[in-house]
């Protein structure tokens, strides 16, 4: 009996084996396509963070309003007017200016007095003095939010201007601060820091805090 092919692998028709190249082929294959799956979800983690990133920066120039340039000509060193739409206008220091609002804080506003005429011809003695916001009824903080839509106009003044030194009048006659409780130490009753009208015969209403009045003139 001839046993030679005794530990002969039976072979099945139609199926051969699979080789260790074909296994090696299909290993490497999967491992790319692994590959493939992680640097595609490390590309969409980096475009996420991208996205987010400008998104925040998006919000950050909306919020800030996109005014850079009109904020750049406000000089911190000098009192700015702020005009509004309603004929009032306010002094003070500009601290925020975007396309939503004015924050404004050290505020001065102007109010006017005349007194009654005498005699045959009209004759009053009118005043413009600048007050210090703050002592009024309800007693304001000195910080104003102006809506932007609001203002005309506004404008740096200059130091040597008459509300430049009433300003400084005030500042160093009240070391301090304003103290509501003696009224005589504010800008507005202080004839040091009044603009006196420069025409004698004239008629004007007290003007409400912070409009500007122009003098009409009376007739005999």
């Amino acid at each position: 009996m001839d046993l030679s092919n005794r530990n002969a692998q039976p072979q099945t028709a139609g199926h051969p084996a699979p080789s260790a190249t074909g296994l090696a082929g299909g290993a490497r294959k999967s491992n790319s396509n692994n590959g493939g799956s992680k640097i595609g979800r490390v590309g969409f983690v980096v475009a996420a963070a991208l996205a987010a990133i400008l998104l925040v920066g998006v919000i950050a120039m909306a919020s800030k309003g996109g005014n850079s340039q009109e904020e750049k000509y406000v000089d911190s060193t000098k009192l700015q007017a702020v005009f509004l739409n309603t004929g009032q206008v306010y002094f003070g220091k500009i601290k925020t200016l975007n396309s939503k609002y004015f924050v404004v804080s050290n505020i001065y506003y102007l109010q006017t007095s005349g007194g009654a005429a005498t005699g045959s011809t009209a004759s009053t003695n009118t005043s413009v003095s600048l007050v210090k916001l703050g002592c009024e009824l309800h007693e304001p903080y000195d910080q104003m939010v102006i809506n932007r839509d609001q203002v005309t106009f506004w404008e740096n003044l200059q130091d040597n201007g008459q509300v430049a030194q009433a300003v400084k009048t005030f500042v160093k006659q009240n070391p301090s601060g304003q103290k509501c409780s003696d009224q005589s130490s504010s800008a507005g009753t202080n004839s040091s820091n009044s603009v006196q009208s420069a025409n004698p015969n004239t008629n004007t209403a007290p003007a409400t805090p912070g409009a500007t009045t122009k003098p009409t003139t009376t007739t005999p």
